[in-house]
């Protein structure tokens, strides 16, 4: 059984104490393909590392994550296009837009957005997008820039049933982590209703741990946590889980 985490921050200093040990209790786990998003340039050396440790197990993204698009946006932007033209990504992520914490930069999130996009559709890859308290704005964005050229994930998906649907007609996938495991979180009151061609699992490690570990350091081996609960909701078995997750990851980010 093959388990693939799409989105995980393995590169993090959550890790920094035990990060050789953490990698082997995910291969354990059945987790062998592992996806890292971008957050910005201060972490390039990390991911870098972390790559050259594990060539044939952890894949690189490129992109600005929307919390850190502050005053010198426009240059991180321009290192982000640098580092598309010189090198293999499988995805330009995590980007989107984050109303949580500040407003103060949402016309800049909203302008990264859509360059970033562009960069994506230039280089013909996969976005991963990082939605929190901003589906109007996201989806007005995606309207803007649809088109078959248009494609990719909507990690950490925590939104209603009509945005799952609406997100689908963008061609993008819905991240699922921990938050499905959660007694609050919602989606699982829902989730089975959306076919699992449309599904992929992620952690977002070392964020959203999944129950029983809420509120402590995530990590990729408790994606087993996920697939449990998708079990059940779908009355299949966590090989099938894994084995359609995998594939649809695939589709995505074609390796």
């Amino acid at each position: 059984m093959i388990i693939t985490d799409t989105h995980t921050h393995l590169y993090s200093e959550a890790f920094e104490q035990d990060q050789k040990a953490m990698m082997q209790r995910a291969f354990d786990a059945g987790v062998e393909r592992f996806f890292i998003p971008a957050i910005d340039s201060s972490y390039m050396q990390s991911m870098l590392e972390l790559e050259s440790n594990y060539p044939n197990n952890v894949f690189l993204m490129m992109g600005l994550h929307p919390t850190h698009v502050k005053e010198n946006y426009k240059e991180e932007l321009a290192l982000v296009e640098e580092w598309l033209s010189k090198r293999k990504f499988f995805a330009v992520g995590e980007i989107g837009i984050d109303l949580y914490w500040d407003k103060t930069f949402l016309k800049q999130q909203q302008e990264a957005f859509v360059y970033q996009i562009r960069l994506a559709k230039k280089h013909k890859l996969p976005i991963v997008i990082h939605c929190r308290d901003a589906f109007d704005e996201i989806f007005e964005t995606l309207e803007q820039e649809k088109g078959e050229d248009l494609f990719g994930i909507f990690h950490c998906f925590t939104g209603t049933l009509e945005q799952a649907h609406k997100a689908l007609s963008y061609n993008m996938k819905l991240g699922i982590g921990g938050v499905v495991t959660f007694k609050n979180g919602k989606i699982d009151q829902f989730i089975n209703q959306i076919d699992l061609k449309h599904i992929v699992l992620e952690t977002d490690s070392p964020y959203l741990a999944p129950t029983p570990y809420r509120g402590k350091r995530n990590e990729s081996a408790y994606i087993g946590r996920v697939v449990e609960k998708l079990s059940a909701l779908y009355h299949i078995s966590e090989e099938a889980i894994a084995q359609i997750t995998t594939d649809n990851s695939k589709e995505v980010f074609g390796i």
